[in-house]
């Protein structure tokens, strides 16, 4: 198991993105965190299997169907066991 945190910009909030990272990241089986930032950025605390992280992270590149992905900055993170995947304020 590992963590990942993620930093997503661009056109990434008011799209459905935090939401729709939530359903991927479940049909997954990726326990963590997602949440808005400001300047228009998302974060994302990821914990699975290098499998279902890598398959995660390509998903981030692009994420829902409004969205526009300009940068995905990914760095590894301490594990914390989140037990689900859930939008957080």
């Amino acid at each position: 198991m590992k963590c990942f945190q993620i930093t997503i910009s661009g056109k990434v909030q008011g799209v459905g993105f935090r939401y729709s990272a939530k359903s991927f990241a479940r049909a997954l089986g990726i326990n963590g965190i997602v949440r808005n930032l400001p300047h228009y950025e998302v974060y994302i605390e990821a914990e699975g299997n290098e499998f279902q992280l890598n398959e995660f992270i390509k998903w981030c590149k692009t994420g829902p169907e409004h969205a526009r992905v300009t940068n995905v900055f990914v760095s590894e993170c301490e594990l914390k066991e989140y037990s689900s995947f859930e939008v957080v304020p």
